[in-house]
Formats: structure tokens, C-alpha cells, sequence
């Protein structure tokens, strides 16, 4: 049971409550532990020790629920919800809780629920648990990667002049959810010529002209769990400097992806991308680290920085992405999702990193 590995993090509690608020409020642990397929379950919680989960949920998630294969039990009122907890945990002094997806006011009411309990924070025993995959999740984000790499074929034909960069956002979206994607797994960022050097843009009406940069940033979520990637093109003929940015970006790209490997530190690996880059005219250009980790959130965990100290460990899944930014000019930035072995990698995300000129 994963319930179990979050324990195995921490001492002294072996009582935990998840709680998820609204929509905005849903701790993606409730999904890493029960695995359900369907719901959103709002304002729902979790009762877990490392052998025992219980669901409390409204009738709204009943199905979903009980397809999970777990103890499930059913609140039609808020005053029932708060009376299931109290008598759940009635006998529990210790309760761990993860603070870092807990709001202020969710805090609030807990403490209004069972004020007479010790709470643990234990976010960092539930962060280290996730950060190494188990083989079901490395399959629904190897499935992820798959549809995110397959749909950008989909989407490369039909690339035109003219066309906004919403219009290729959207054209991106429909690939990957005709391939089986549940959705995106963040905004779609596609920005075309000199709008390509913010690396965090967010796509608008600019039309598509020769020469332009295309550079595609994207995720498909697949059974809850996600794949982020990035291609950049070049509509029409490329020129020298576009040619030498692409170069250079891909030279550090696998530069650094080849090192990746149990025990490596993601400082090195990051370092490895950044020193082939300030080796050239384009020093100081690579804005952003070179990798996160990937796997119910785009943004799972830190894992490669200049900034961090973070060991790779087997299982674990996460970008590589460096880049190069010259404003008014343009940027590249080719991404792709990679699964740490004990002796390498295996790149999961597949689609071509040679420069396309459309």
C-alpha cells in the first residue's frame, strides 16, 4: 500500500488525515494513495495508517469511491462530515497531517473538529514518498509521454501561416485528448518568433510568419498523472542564428541527459547543461533550472538545479530543459521526460530533436 511508504518517512505518528477543500484545495495525496480513475472529491478526506485507508466522501463520489477497493464511508451533510472525523480519530493523539496542502482555514476547522489532538506536520514524509515511482505510476506517465509525443506529429501538418498561437494551442490540446488524454496537464504554451524567449508565455492572437520560432510547451495527463515536454521549430528556413541557438540547446540537452543516474546529484547534471551554454555567446541565457520532477503535479519536486542539492534515485521521473533566451530575438527550449535507472535513464518522451523547419 502506498499509505505504508508515506510511514516509513516518519516517527512518532502512524495516523494520518489528508483533507482536501475545493476545487483549488485538492491535495493530489488523496489520488496517490487510493489510486481512484473518476471524481474530484471535494471536500473529502482520508483516514490512513500504513496497513488501513479510509474514504470519507459525499454521496457525490460513492461510485469512485468504492471502485478504489477501500473502506468507504458516506457524509450527506458538512455536521455529518464533521462527526465522522471526530469519532475516526477519537483514539488517535498523534495525527499527521500535510501541512503544505492544507489552507489556513482548512487548519481552522480541523482544530475545531478534534481540538484536543497533537498535529505532526508530515508534507516532507509524503514528498520523499512520492518522489520515487512505483511501476503502476510509471506506466500512466510512460503512457502520458507517449500521447504527448504521438500528438505532436498529429499536430506538425498542420502548422500554417497565419495562424494564432492560440489556434496551435488548441490544435495541441485536441491531439492529445483524441490520443487519450484525460487533459492537459498545464496551460499549453505556444509562442511563436520573439515571444519564444519568455520562457512562461502564455499564448495570444501573434499570427505565425516565415522565420518565426515555434516553440510548443506541453503535458498530457493520463490516468491523473502527467508528462511535460517542449519542441521548438522554425517556420520556414532557419537562419545561421537560429540554427546555432538549436545546436547549442541540443549539445546540452544531451550533454547532461547521458550523465543522468542513480546517485547523481542534480546540481552536476544542471551544471553540465549550464557550462556548455556560458561557453558560448549566449552566457547568462539560461534563465531557469534544468529539471523537475514529474508525476500527479507537472511540477512534482525539485531535481535539477544549480540551487539544489537533490541525489537521483531509481524511479525517479524528471525533465531536462535547458534553453536559451534572447529577447526580441527569439528562444529555444527542448524538453523531455526522463525515468532515472540505477545504471542511466530511459527518455520517455520520443518525438524527433532534430530542428524541423515547417
Amino acid at each position: 500500500m502506498k499509505s505504508e511508504r508515506i510511514f516509513d518517512y516518519v516517527r512518532d505518528v502512524d495516523t494520518a488525515l489528508i483533507i482536501n477543500g475545493g476545487e483549488n484545495q485538492i491535495d493530489k495525496t488523496f489520488f496517490y494513495i487510493t489510486g481512484a480513475k473518476s471524481g474530484i472529491f471535494e471536500g473529502s478526506a482520508l483516514f490512513i495508517r500504513p496497513d488501513e485507508v479510509k474514504i470519507i466522501t459525499s454521496e457525490l463520489e460513492e461510485q469512485a469511491a468504492r471502485e478504489t477497493g477501500y473502506d468507504v464511508i458516506i457524509f450527506k451533510t458538512r455536521d455529518e462530515f464533521n462527526e465522522i472525523i471526530k469519532k475516526i480519530f477519537e483514539n488517535h493523539t498523534n495525527i499527521g497531517i500535510n501541512y503544505s496542502a492544507v489552507s489556513l482555514e482548512q487548519y481552522k476547522n480541523i482544530l475545531k473538529i478534534i481540538p484536543d489532538k497533537e498535529f505532526i506536520d508530515i508534507s516532507q514524509s509524503i514528498l520523499e514518498a512520492r518522489k520515487i515511482k512505483e511501476d503502476d505510476e510509471i506506466s500512466k506517465i510512460r503512457e502520458a509521454a507517449k500521447i504527448a509525443s504521438d500528438s505532436l506529429e498529429d499536430v506538425i501538418p498542420k502548422i500554417r501561416e497565419g495562424m494564432t498561437e492560440i489556434e496551435l494551442a488548441a490544435e495541441v490540446v485536441y491531439a492529445m485528448m483524441k490520443n487519450g488524454a484525460s487533459g492537459e496537464s498545464f496551460s499549453t504554451i505556444v509562442a511563436f518568433g520573439k515571444n519564444s524567449s519568455m520562457p512562461h508565455y502564455f499564448p495570444g492572437k501573434t499570427k505565425l510568419k516565415k522565420g518565426d520560432f515555434v516553440l510548443i510547451d506541453y503535458g498530457a495527463v493520463y490516468q491523473r498523472y502527467c508528462s511535460d515536454t517542449t519542441r521548438t521549430m522554425v517556420f520556414g528556413r532557419a537562419s545561421e542564428e537560429q540554427k546555432e541557438i538549436y545546436e547549442i540547446v541540443k549539445r546540452a540537452q544531451h550533454e547532461s541527459m547521458i550523465k543522468i543516474k542513480e546517485n547523481v546529484n542534480g546540481r552536476d547534471i544542471d551544471k553540465i547543461a549550464r557550462d556548455i551554454i556560458d561557453s558560448t555567446k549566449y552566457k547568462g541565457r539560461f534563465i531557469h533550472s534544468l529539471g523537475h520532477g514529474v508525476g500527479l503535479d507537472v511540477h512534482d519536486h525539485a531535481a535539477l538545479s544549480p540551487s539544489y542539492d537533490f541525489v537521483l534515485k531509481s524511479n525517479m521521473v524528471v525533465t531536462d530543459e535547458p534553453g536559451i533566451y534572447v529577447p526580441e530575438v527569439g528562444g529555444v527550449r527542448i524538453e523531455d521526460d526522463v525515468l532515472v535507472k540505477k545504471d542511466g535513464y530511459e527518455q520517455l518522451t520520443t518525438s524527433t530533436k532534430d530542428l524541423i523547419e515547417l
